[in-house]
């Protein structure tokens, strides 16, 4: 079919494309051009922001797109630009499981919600949660609840997502690892590292939008999806070990000494784990193995090291942490 996909260069974006256009679905990506995308051959490329959608009415109209793909609305100012533009097709919008209260309760240290998540479990009570703060590419008013709340009317079928990884992550969320077996470290602070929070990899987040494409058993529908197993924060960090060949230590620190970008590895309060019960009956879908998974995420990674050196704050900070194991 043909498929319009705003948002389709970036890390998700692009393997959603990949895997439409290997099925021989015509694809037209709608993006600003700034994401380099030569791997992505036989789609076509409409090269606008999304809030001057309207500008190319009349190239949407020719594409006559049979579905949609949102997968970078952050506010809802990014959705109500495209609305009146976008025919009310079968369409598919990516989420996050940050709509959920358990979000705040892990941003504030506070348990304020019991697991694991599902459709059913409460939203988060404040909006923007981002507000003020200033993180690269998230704007004042990101906001996922406003997302959705304009999509959901229009019959999308919404995947709330949990931490995504694997190949192209411009997050390098294994890097807290990682960057640590590259600089030859043979001891990482942790903290007790008992966080559950749910991964995903691109691939069978890709293999979720396919698949909620392909039925409209979930048309109007919110779905939380993640991994079928979940292992804690060092579990996780072991799984990148040894899929690195690393015979590096996790070395257990006071929660107080972690440095700053080991604070997940602490013991929070709330956890982040999440139940797909809804999209495994409606769609059909499940994750693939997650040890698999992570293997493969590790090896591009690998592969594609971080720009960003290892510097000699980060080894003074580690090193400060491990004194305070002693």
């Amino acid at each position: 079919m043909r498929v319009l996909i705003l948002g389709g260069t970036g890390f998700t974006g692009r393997r959603i494309t990949r895997r439409l256009a290997e099925r021989g679905d015509e694809v037209l990506v709608v993006h600003r051009g700034t994401t380099v995308a030569e791997d992505l051959p036989g789609v076509s490329h409409l090269r606008t922001a999304r809030r001057a959608l309207a500008d190319h009415a009349a190239r949407v109209r020719r594409f006559a797109p049979e579905a949609v793909v949102d997968a970078f609305a952050l506010t809802g100012a990014d959705v109500e630009a495209v609305l009146p533009v976008l025919p009310d097709v079968p369409t598919v919008v990516l989420s996050s499981v940050d709509v959920y209260q358990a979000f705040t309760g892990l941003n504030t240290g506070r348990e304020l919600a019991a697991m694991p998540l599902d459709e059913e479990s409460e939203l988060r009570r404040d909006r923007y949660p981002y507000r003020g703060a200033g993180l690269p590419g998230v704007p004042d008013d990101y906001e996922k609840l406003d997302v959705e709340e304009r999509w959901l009317p229009r019959g999308a079928v919404v995947l709330r997502l949990p931490m995504i990884y694997g190949p192209h992550d411009g997050q390098r969320r294994e890097d807290l690892i990682l960057r640590r077996v590259r600089a030859g470290r043979e001891r990482i602070p942790v903290g007790a590292a008992n966080l559950l929070w749910t991964r995903l990899h691109v691939d069978d987040l890709a293999s979720a939008v396919l698949a909620a494409l392909d039925s409209r058993a979930a048309d109007g529908q919110a779905l939380t999806i993640g991994e079928s197993r979940t292992l804690t924060l060092g579990g996780w960090f072991r799984q990148i070990l040894a899929a690195a060949g690393s015979s590096a230590e996790l070395v257990r620190v006071p929660d107080a000494a972690l440095p700053p970008g080991l604070a997940l590895a602490g013991a929070p309060l709330q956890h982040v784990l999440v139940a797909s019960h809804r999209a495994a009956a409606l769609l059909g879908w499940s994750a693939g193995d997650p040890a698999g998974r992570v293997a493969q995420s590790v090896r591009w990674h690998l592969d594609h090291p971080s720009p960003s050196p290892w510097t000699e704050q980060e080894a003074a900070a580690d090193d400060a942490a491990l004194a305070a194991s002693a």
